[in-house]
């Protein structure tokens, strides 16, 4: 399994596991060039990205495929893009869920309200409708993680 930074030629396979999971497609192809894929064997297996709004982003399209759930892949997905947001000076992380809120977590996430979210954010295709309003939003803050394990 190995984690890398998405090319434009993952593109098809990142949209076609997001829409087999039913993941929204929105704004995945215009964020494509901060997603991170975890290739195995030539397939696709995973895929997570940033949307960045200056100094918040919105950790966006995480999926793993079926057959790889359980393994790891997820976990090495969430901390890799969470080690570019740190690098990319990024201070505060948000997404929204239907079906991971008790997953986020362990990565630093804690739910928050609408409308505790920079209006940039809210102005996503994912705050406009390509997730619906039942959507948990979560945050995690970036640059108070990286103080606590310096």
């Amino acid at each position: 399994m190995k984690i890398r930074d998405a090319t434009n030629r993952d593109l098809d396979a990142v949209e076609s596991l997001l829409s087999e999971n039913n993941l929204p497609l929105d704004g995945v192809k215009e964020n494509f060039s901060s997603f991170v894929v975890a290739e195995d064997a030539g397939e696709i297996a995973g895929a997570i990205g940033l949307e960045r709004f200056g100094s918040v982003a919105l950790l966006r399209s995480a999926v793993v495929s079926p057959e790889h759930r359980g393994s790891g892949v997820g976990r090495k997905l969430v901390e890799q893009v969470l080690e570019q947001a740190e690098r990319d000076g990024i201070e505060e992380l948000f997404l929204l869920t239907t079906t991971a809120e008790k997953y986020f977590p362990r990565f630093g996430f804690a739910p928050t309200t609408r409308s505790a979210v920079p209006s940039a954010v809210k102005a996503s295709a994912e705050f406009q409708g390509a997730c619906p309003d039942t959507a948990i939003v979560m945050k995690r803050r970036i640059t108070a993680a990286a103080a606590t394990h310096a």
